[in-house]
């Protein structure tokens, strides 16, 4: 027992100092970073930083929104809704039932210049309650069988536009299934106004998603007809007007570029449209435009840019004047501990 007790002593102090030495080493290694005792700015937002910060953005955002302003007026457009006017006096009350027919549907239209238009000018198709963002139109679609011909029988997505007869449509799903058919064609002074169809589309689009060795195949071939064909020969990465089309618009009113008209046009001019009327708007009471536009440094026609920089920049110039005569009129001195609400009568004002 006597021998024991030695060694049992000699123990509580080591014991001890390991568990003293595990307390401090839990501890995180101090830094000033870890304690939060960086430099640190702490503005005040006195009145005349407020000001100054106010004018500064009035300063910033109103030249930038005449000089978007100005771009965007210095476009030429020309917008001619025709849905309305290309149906037969006839058939007014049954326009599905003309557009639904095998009557000829090409619709002349008359166009005239207002101002000289320099090329390239870009022709665009516009449609109004058009719902593209619809969820499942949206998912309707195979982005594996458009890019690889390997994944021809991937379809699952695209019901109800996958199959006709027990073979698989490519490109399938109701996005291309309802691609755009109305042709425009464009006279001046009984010379034709070549459309360039080509570049119309993304480079990434027909380097990325639509293959070069992928076919149309069996398209448009079921009972209802959606809307354009496609041209069997050429590989997806070449169908443009298909690319275009199957990117998806975000609103119900939305333009795509159907060509290039790449001469110039001249004040008063007047051009001459042969539009083929076919997609089938009616249904629905969607509406089609034609717009012809040129482009400024900014892009194409859109004043809201320029009206958002100057309604944010006047706002802001306003609010620094009146905060000026605030602190000119009516100032108040900073620090003031009679303002803390303790402080105040209670009846006080």
């Amino acid at each position: 027992m006597s021998s024991n007790a030695p060694s049992s002593s000699s123990g509580a102090p080591g014991s001890a100092d390991n568990s003293a030495t595990r307390r401090i080493s839990r501890r995180p290694k101090y830094s000033r970073f870890t304690q939060q005792e960086l430099p640190a700015c702490k503005p005040i937002l006195t009145p005349k930083w407020v000001i100054l910060a106010f004018l500064l953005v009035s300063v910033v955002f109103i030249p930038i929104g005449l000089v978007s302003l100005l771009a965007s007026r210095d476009v030429v457009e020309i917008v001619d809704r025709y849905e309305a006017d290309c149906i037969p006096s006839n058939y007014s009350g049954n326009e599905v039932q003309f557009i639904q027919s095998n009557l000829n549907k090409n619709c002349p239209r008359i166009l005239r210049v207002p101002k000289h238009m320099k090329q390239p000018i870009y022709v665009y198709y516009q449609l109004d309650n058009f719902y593209q963002n619809h969820r499942r139109y949206v998912k309707s679609r195979s982005d594996q069988q458009l890019k690889d011909r390997s994944s021809e029988d991937e379809t699952s997505s695209c019901e109800p536009e996958d199959k006709v007869n027990g073979t698989v449509i490519v490109p399938c799903g109701l996005i291309a299934w309802s691609l755009f058919n109305d042709t425009y064609s464009f006279t001046r002074n009984n010379v034709q106004l070549t459309v360039n169809k080509t570049g119309i589309s993304w480079k990434s689009d027909r380097d990325h998603k639509f293959g070069k060795d992928v076919y149309p195949k069996n398209f448009q071939n079921g009972s209802l007809i959606g809307g354009g064909t496609l041209d069997p020969e050429k590989p997806l990465s070449q169908q443009e007007d298909l690319i275009v089309w199957m990117r998806t618009a975000a609103l119900p009113t939305f333009r795509k570029l159907y060509g290039k008209i790449e001469v110039d046009l001249n004040v008063n001019d007047v051009i001459n449209v042969t539009v083929g009327n076919y997609y089938n708007t009616y249904s629905f009471n969607g509406k089609k435009k034609l717009v012809l536009s040129t482009t400024s440094w900014l892009g194409g026609k859109n004043d809201f840019l320029g009206i958002a920089y100057l309604t944010v920049g006047g706002l802001c110039f306003f609010l620094a004047m009146v905060f000026t005569v605030i602190y000119l009129v009516k100032p108040r001195q900073l620090g003031d501990p009679s303002y803390l609400s303790w402080n105040r009568n209670p009846g006080g004002h």
